[in-house]
């Protein structure tokens, strides 16, 4: 309520680890909804933590997806945890079992490494080249950084992604801007 109240423009349920909170979180949102009369576009982020490629509480990506997908999100996505590197395959299979909804990716600088210059793997140069090739390669609409991004990650991932399109999505919005 009172981030609708604030002014927000989207509602953001990210780096989930346990869906059954997400899905809890999911239901008051809804409740919110229903009893105001307002909705806001809803984003979804799940948080893959190892090669498992399971969410902290188990489940797969696929699982995940289809587990928060009545809640209509206009994009379900992956965040933190993992690098670009390390979140391909993931976000592959996301945007293969998602497709009605925009895809969103924002990895942390790849994984904490003490020996690197920044604390972490990937350097500006890294992580834009990799969200590149996802969005060129139709897998991603929306994408970012998590841990150990700085402002020159955003401003390379910025750059290289602005002049492609974004992942064709066939659904029906509820609200006009999304389309």
């Amino acid at each position: 309520e009172a981030l609708v109240e604030g002014g927000a423009d989207v509602i953001l349920v990210e780096t989930i680890f346990d869906t059954l909170n997400a899905k809890a979180a999911l239901f008051a949102i809804d409740e919110y909804f229903e009893a105001s009369g307002e909705r806001l576009p809803l984003i979804i982020s799940g948080t893959v933590t190892d090669a498992s490629g399971r969410i902290l509480s188990g489940q797969t990506v696929t699982a995940f997806w289809h587990s928060v997908r009545h809640a209509q999100p206009v994009a379900v996505g992956l965040n933190c945890a993992l690098g670009a590197a390390l979140m391909r395959p993931y976000i592959q299979e996301l945007a293969r079992v998602a497709p009605d909804t925009f895809i969103s990716c924002y990895p942390n600088a790849g994984l904490p490494n003490p020996m690197s210059e920044t604390g972490f793997d990937e350097t500006p140069a890294d992580t834009s080249r990799l969200l590149h090739e996802f969005a060129a390669e139709g897998l991603v609409n929306i994408v970012g950084g998590c841990c150990g991004t700085t402002p020159d990650h955003i401003g390379a991932i910025a750059n290289v992604v602005a002049p492609l399109a974004g992942r064709a999505v066939k659904r029906t919005f509820f609200y006009a801007e999304a389309a």
